[in-house]
């Protein structure tokens, strides 16, 4: 079994969108538990409201948190953590973790932010991390390769891939379902983000163990 987190210290960074889709792609092949940890209940909400194949427990309590590596019967759980860094529960899902998903929109901003959760939460835990960029403008690509090769430059990996941002990915989450389930071309683009990320998340975590 893998434990894998979704963080970001703040909103916005498809936090949640990473975690639904990530789930629903690694539920075709394998058996998969998605935790929604952030008290906002947004994957709760967006996935209870339809069939899936993954199972979903939304657990907020640290006592039960602690438990994550003692679940059975998965051979993944995605944890969707609370987004505030000051969270007891976000370190507990990191110190539990086999890899961490760190979502962020490639804006100076939004990575300084995230460099700083890396610094204070993901090094001290010694646990295998990647940036995810996120809400990349399909109109300029050029900028989510800038930031990828910045964060490479400073010794922060980052996925190969990025998911751009489409509307469709709010239309998925509105009607309740993962993007894999929602009709069209653009829908089949967003797909292919996830997918490829998918992909690289499971080289990372079958390579490492």
């Amino acid at each position: 079994m893998r434990i894998i987190a979704i963080v970001n210290g703040k909103g916005g960074s498809a936090k949640t969108t990473t975690s639904v889709n990530l789930a629903a792609i690694l539920a075709e092949k394998s058996k998969v538990l998605l935790v929604d940890a952030d008290p906002q209940g947004s994957a709760t909400w967006w996935a209870e409201r339809n069939e899936r194949d993954f199972e979903l427990a939304k657990e907020t309590d640290t006592n039960e948190l602690l438990k994550l590596k003692k679940v059975k019967g998965f051979d993944f759980i995605i944890v969707d953590t609370p987004p505030a860094l000051h969270f007891d529960a976000l370190k507990i899902t990191i110190d539990a973790a086999d890899f961490v998903v760190l979502p962020s929109p490639p804006a100076p901003m939004d990575l300084q932010a995230l460099i700083e959760t890396v610094q204070a939460s993901i090094m001290p835990a010694k646990v295998k991390f990647r940036v995810l960029l996120t809400r990349v403008d399909p109109r300029s690509l050029g900028k989510a390769l800038d930031a990828q090769q910045a964060l490479m430059q400073g010794g922060i990996p980052a996925f190969n891939g990025f998911v751009r941002a489409y509307a469709v990915h709010e239309q998925a989450a509105l009607d309740g379902i993962p993007i894999t389930q929602v009709r069209g071309k653009v829908a089949r683009e967003a797909e292919g983000d996830y997918r490829r990320i998918a992909d690289e998340l499971l080289r990372e975590v079958n390579t490492h163990g």
